[in-house]
């Protein structure tokens, strides 16, 4: 199986070209993805964190909306699949290639979050709060909610 899920920060704006095909033009957008690495906050003078630079490209839906919505700083996740490729250069050596094809893609922020808000992507997360109620860590099901609806029965 061949699936990739990332959430990270756009490093700079996509760049969005457009290719002519049988089916008329095709956007194409390519950018790179900083993904903090799980467990290294911090370097040992925590003054730094570490992350990985992802190269990802996307096509048609999600090229579009990553040139309308997408811009540098931007926080998003997501899905796709690991391609590896290689051409040969102009001075006549072999590179290698690694992209993430994207196949969705989706903000992992609220607008205010993204304009300098200080809040974690938790803090900003659709989910509901727990209850202030139950102080057991678990979160109560509201009313309305039926059993069968629930993944663990």
């Amino acid at each position: 199986m061949n699936r990739v899920i990332l959430m990270g920060r756009l490093t700079r704006d996509p760049d969005v070209r457009y290719s002519q095909n049988a089916e008329g033009s095709m956007a194409i957008a390519r950018f790179t993805l900083a993904v903090d690495r799980r467990g290294s906050r911090n370097n040992q003078n925590g003054d730094q964190q570490t992350a990985d630079f992802i190269s990802c490209v996307a096509f048609r839906r999600q090229a579009e909306f990553a040139e309308k919505y997408l811009h540098q700083g931007t926080k998003i996740v997501l899905q796709g699949n690991l391609r590896t490729g290689s051409y040969t250069n102009k001075d006549g050596q072999k590179v290698y290639t690694t992209d993430v094809v994207v196949d969705e893609l989706e903000f992992a922020e609220s607008k205010s979050a993204a304009a300098g808000s200080e809040a974690s992507y938790a803090d900003h997360s659709s989910r509901p709060e727990p209850s202030a109620a139950a102080g057991d860590g678990f979160m109560n099901i509201p009313d309305g909610v039926e059993d069968e609806g629930l993944p663990f029965n």
